[in-house]
């Protein structure tokens, strides 16, 4: 029998139940999927919490890998037996099996295991969004990149060290800046302890950054846009303090004719061709050894709620999966 976290309610990590669940054939262009791991991501609590409503009962999460069991009708891209993982779609990745628009599927290339892969296809496809899409780097370019050792943080860090961008990395704790250094951040600031505005116009001898990317929102939001040069874009891709409330757009002119963009991976990822296309990008680069990305905590399915709650208390690092 598959199982799932499934919710009732919104709220804290207390809402996420372990539950038997009924699997149907896949219809067609589905896939059905047994999953062999799934990827923890901070938008899995957003669904939870209701910040990101959802229609009730639910199951969540957005990333997973595992084996194709079944397919329907119209689907010859994949088969029976394929290793695939995919993100996106309906929520829904907290199970032992699930069926799926067959559309997000990508095929998991030799030489990159499972629970790797579940680290990957959300994470590491939001780094290729944002660093080859939303604000393309060529190198050379010095960035700030906030929660640098955090699952996105860390392919981040890898990723800017193989373009040769030297990146400033905001973290919570000395053992956390050791962690991000590890893995290419070239500079990295406590912000517990140091103020981070002044800490990059330092290191940028006070020209400040072409380019931040925040996913904290609300508690760094203004002070992200004063590390910006004139003309300046902040990539606001994530929430984890909550959401940026409205605020006066004079306030861009003032600090630099400044941008402020609201991205999401699902619109970038929004085909078959492109999904195929930043998988590609991201595989290729773990092939070939620049980038490194495994599970640095793991728990059982059934505990989703302790999971969250490490998550939430900002006491990982790196990428965590669920294992069915």
């Amino acid at each position: 029998m598959a199982h799932a976290i499934r919710m009732h309610a919104t709220g804290g990590p207390e809402v996420l139940v372990y539950e038997e669940v009924e699997i149907g054939d896949p219809g067609p262009g589905e896939a059905r999927i047994r999953q062999t791991a799934i990827g923890l991501n901070y938008i899995d609590t957003y669904h939870r919490s209701g910040l990101y409503p959802l229609p009730m009962p639910t199951s969540i999460g957005s990333e997973a890998a595992g084996v194709v069991e079944s397919v329907g009708a119209g689907v010859t891209w994949i088969r029976r037996g394929d290793r695939v993982a995919y993100s996106g779609g309906p929520p829904g990745a907290y199970a032992t099996e699930r069926v799926v628009s067959a559309e997000r599927l990508v095929k998991i290339p030799d030489g990159i295991d499972d629970t790797t892969a579940a680290t990957l296809m959300l994470k590491g496809m939001t780094v290729q969004y944002l660093f080859r899409q939303t604000f393309p780097l060529k190198g050379g370019e010095t960035i700030l990149f906030h929660a640098a050792a955090g699952g996105v943080g860390l392919i981040a860090c890898q990723w800017a060290r193989a373009l040769g961008v030297t990146m400033i990395g905001t973290v919570g704790t000395d053992d956390k800046a050791t962690l991000a250094k590890a893995n290419g951040c070239a500079h990295t600031i406590v912000y517990t302890r140091e103020d981070f505005v002044a800490k990059t116009k330092e290191i940028t001898g006070g020209k400040g950054v072409p380019v931040v990317y925040d996913s904290i929102g609300k508690d760094t939001f203004m002070q992200s846009l004063d590390c910006l040069q004139p003309r300046g874009l902040l990539v606001v891709f994530g929430n984890a303090s909550g959401p940026v409330s409205a605020f006066n757009l004079g306030v861009l002119a003032q600090k630099g004719s400044l941008y402020v963009t609201r991205p999401t991976l699902f619109t970038y990822a929004n085909s078959r061709d492109t999904i195929n296309a930043m998988a590609k990008d991201v595989f290729d680069l773990v092939l070939a050894g620049k980038i490194k990305s495994e599970a640095r905590q793991e728990y059982p399915l059934r505990e989703a709620a302790a999971a969250h709650r490490a998550l939430e208390s900002r006491v990982t690092t790196g990428a965590t999966v669920l294992l069915p």
